[in-house]
Order: structure tokens, then C-alpha cells, then sequence
């Protein structure tokens, strides 16, 4: 499965526009971590884009939501390594990602919606102003985009072997090279 075929599988799943735009998103952020880690982005870039392709399925189930996702995309024929990568970015499960790509989608997942948060709040509104330094004083406040969770975020460090100014970064200017399909342009 190729980007393109991805998408429309998503779309095929998901009405939410901002549900379709964090996809978006952590597609994005997973590439440009292949990149550093001199991975195939393209499997990576489809595990971040069809991470939550059951979430409309499951959102009343969050027990179900990632399990649904996996098997759903197992059947679609993807590869093993993708799946389990999907499978254990739902910490509810407590499953142990058991590969690169899948502890770089669980710290992921929840960095968008900080970064998201962050820019929202910026008077334009746009994520081509948001400054590392802006997400950095926000990851500390407590009350601040409550659901992105801070304790998995900052896994970057034991999952990835970064620090987490340096994984936000790589976040930060993945998404702002995305702008546009993720509506913060």
C-alpha cells in the first residue's frame, strides 16, 4: 500500500476533518523520524497515517481502539511491523512496543496534540509561528492540552535515544512542513 491508496483507506474510515488532519500529522513527525534514523519513511509514514483508522469505530470502546485499527490493517495485507505498531500505540493496552517504529508512534501520538494545541493558541494561529521555546512553556503547564499525555512524550529520551528538545523539534518542523493538510497554514 502506497500513501495515496493510504489515505483513501482513511478517508473511507474517518469523517472527523481534525481526526484525519492529527493522522496527517503523526505521518508526518514518523517521516521525518525515519529519516533521522535512516528508516523506509514510506512504513513509517503509513503507520502514523492509519494509526487511528478504527477510531470512529472504537471511540466509545477505548479498550477496543488500536486492537480494531490492527487487525483491520492486517487483513488489508500490511506488514507485521506496521500493525504491531499500531496494536501498542494505545498505552490502555500496556502492550510493549517491541520495535523502533512502534515506540516512535506511541511518543507521537500524543506530541501533535501539544503542538496543535500550542499553535492554536498563538494570536495567528498559524504553526509557522510557533516557536519551539512556545511548546517548551507549554509541556509544563499542567492544564495545557490535558490529553497529550507528557509522561509518554517524554519516553523520546528511553524509546528513542533523544532528548525531548530535540524530538520536539523534529515534530514541530515536521508538522510546519505540512501546514496546509494539517489547516495551521
Amino acid at each position: 500500500m502506497n500513501q495515496q491508496e493510504a489515505l483513501v483507506v482513511l478517508r473511507q474510515n474517518l469523517s472527523n476533518y481534525n481526526l484525519i488532519k492529527h493522522c496527517l500529522a503523526t505521518e508526518a513527525i514518523m517521516r521525518s523520524l525515519a529519516e533521522c534514523f535512516h528508516e523506509d519513511k514510506e512504513r513509517w509514514g503509513l503507520a502514523g497515517l492509519l494509526h487511528d483508522i478504527d477510531y470512529e469505530k472504537t471511540k466509545d470502546s477505548p479498550m477496543e481502539h488500536s486492537l480494531v485499527g490492527a487487525l483491520m490493517l492486517e487483513e488489508m495485507g500490511l506488514e507485521t511491523e506496521i500493525v504491531q505498531a499500531v496494536r501498542t500505540h494505545n498505552e490502555r493496552h500496556g502492550i510493549p512496543q517491541d520495535s523502533l517504529m512502534g515506540k516512535a508512534l506511541y511518543v507521537t501520538d500524543p506530541l501533535t496534540g501539544l503542538v496543535v494545541a500550542s499553535a492554536l493558541v498563538l494570536p495567528s494561529r498559524k504553526i509557522v509561528d510557533l516557536t519551539l521555546e512556545n511548546i517548551l512553556n507549554r509541556f509544563s503547564e499542567k492544564s495545557f492540552a490535558k490529553g497529550a499525555n507528557r509522561e509518554i512524550i517524554k519516553k523520546c529520551k528511553e524509546f528513542l535515544g533523544l532528548e525531548l528538545e530535540e524530538f520536539v523539534k523534529i515534530g514541530l518542523l515536521a508538522m510546519q512542513a505540512v501546514a496546509g493538510d494539517i489547516g495551521l497554514q
